[in-house]
């Protein structure tokens, strides 16, 4: 049973709905009681780092996904602000991050892209997996997604980083760690790609 976490931000109902679709047990979870039984979980995310980890820290249910994450090991994946509050910090904000990841999410230098390209980075890119990993199988390296983002997970271990992105440079765009994923782009808004990733987690 994978339970979508529901603490006021992120695209719940369209992750609801591709696994509706795809006939994959799930179930919305707004609090700690919602996360009895499950085996997997999925963290969303929009807006802004503090904001998303007071809203996750005022839900009640952060001590449960801590024990479930950290201690049960089931499988999470983290998905744009809910794969940046797995950082240790964040400099779009003071507040810590869930800390599950070893790396700080840090904004593009605008200066430095080779391109000139204003931010926030914004609409379909390819990424590319730097390793074989379960998370991205049937699914081809150079797999367009949809991004929508001005902050990037700097990794300290390159062993973490599964895939990366080139926005006038490269970048990491999908993290890994044991039982911990966490992915930059919204596969709930990319389609077929998007649908086959969400499978992928499913079937961990």
């Amino acid at each position: 049973m994978i339970a979508i976490i529901d603490y006021g931000l992120g695209n719940i109902r369209a992750f609801a709905n591709v696994y509706k679709n795809l006939n994959i047990q799930y179930k919305v979870a707004s609090n700690a009681d919602d996360l009895k039984n499950v085996t997997k979980l999925i963290l969303p995310g929009v807006g802004a780092f503090d904001y998303a980890m007071e809203r996750v820290q005022k839900s009640g249910m952060q001590e449960r996904i801590d024990e479930l994450v950290l201690h049960r090991k089931i499988p999470v994946l983290g998905v744009c602000v809910g794969m940046q509050m797995m950082a240790i910090s964040s400099e779009e904000g003071r507040l810590k991050g869930l800390g599950w990841i070893d790396g700080v999410v840090k904004k593009f230098e605008t200066s430095a892209l080779s391109h000139g390209t204003l931010l926030p980075h914004m609409g379909w890119n390819n990424i590319s997996p730097t390793k074989n990993d379960k998370l991205f199988q049937y699914l081809d390296s150079g797999s367009r997604f949809y991004f929508l983002h001005s902050y990037y997970f700097d990794c300290h271990h390159y062993d973490d980083i599964i895939a990366q992105t080139d926005y006038g440079g490269l970048f990491t765009c999908a993290v890994s760690s044991g039982n911990i994923y966490g992915v930059q782009f919204h596969p709930e808004k990319s389609h077929k790609n998007g649908i086959q990733l969400l499978r992928n987690f499913g079937n961990l």
